[in-house]
């Protein structure tokens, strides 16, 4: 959720902003709270989770499904920004729960998880 808000609230302009931000400011406040019960300080990913060729990837995804996205170093920028105030605190649960962040894209081909089950 915290990387889809991030998403439309940086650079989607044709969806409504206030539902976007109001789930955003909840959903980091929950992993803040997370952190601070498991005792798990915000830790910043190793890796970028979403290098620039990924994220052109994804806004190409996007537009081919026709969702007009901003493509400009003022998205750009506002996406980091926004990415920097919860993937400290997700990437420290990942750590803690031994569960790790999902990506930004699926792998080519993968299938959804409705599409498979443990036996296939």
């Amino acid at each position: 959720m915290l990387d889809t808000c991030s998403l439309v609230l940086s650079g989607v302009d044709a969806v409504p902003h206030r539902p976007a931000h109001l789930t955003f400011a909840m959903a980091r406040h929950v992993a803040v709270d997370l952190c601070q019960v498991l005792d798990a300080p915000p830790f910043p990913p190793a890796q970028d989770r979403l290098p620039v060729g990924e994220l052109a990837r994804l806004r190409a995804m996007l537009r081919d499904a026709g969702v007009q996205v901003r493509q400009d170093a003022e998205a750009d920028r506002a996406l980091l920004d926004l990415r920097a105030m919860y993937e400290p605190y997700v990437n420290s649960l990942s750590i803690r729960l031994m569960l790790p962040l999902p990506e930004w894209l699926p792998k080519p081909g993968a299938r959804d998880n409705w599409q498979k089950s443990k036996w296939e």
